[in-house]
């Protein structure tokens, strides 16, 4: 399994993390493991193909977002709360609460 590549904390760009984040699939994604704290990639409760699934993974983890984390034959999905909190405090934390809300 070849390593993902995870943007560094001082090069989270606000827009991107937005960006990211304006797709509903996307946004059920962040609210699914904001709920769980960690998912493997197909046990996602959501109503695309596993290769659209895997477009959207990547599209968050590229906006830092997510971190991937290979689990042997794996990989496990979390959200990178602790260095969205240092770069965009309280942005995060909204989003979530917001989407739990709607």
């Amino acid at each position: 399994m070849r390593a993902l590549q995870h943007p560094d904390v001082e090069d989270l760009s606000l827009p991107a993390v937005l960006s990211a984040l304006a797709d509903p699939v996307r946004l059920r994604i962040v609210a699914e493991l904001a709920r769980s704290g960690g998912i493997v990639c197909g046990q996602f409760d959501v109503p695309v193909s596993m290769s659209t699934l895997s477009h959207h993974l990547k599209v968050l983890r590229e906006a830092g977002v997510l971190r991937v984390t290979p689990q042997g034959s794996y990989r496990t999905h979390e959200l990178r709360i602790a260095d969205m909190e240092r770069r965009f405090p309280g942005v995060l934390d909204s989003i979530t609460r917001a989407i739990a809300v709607a």
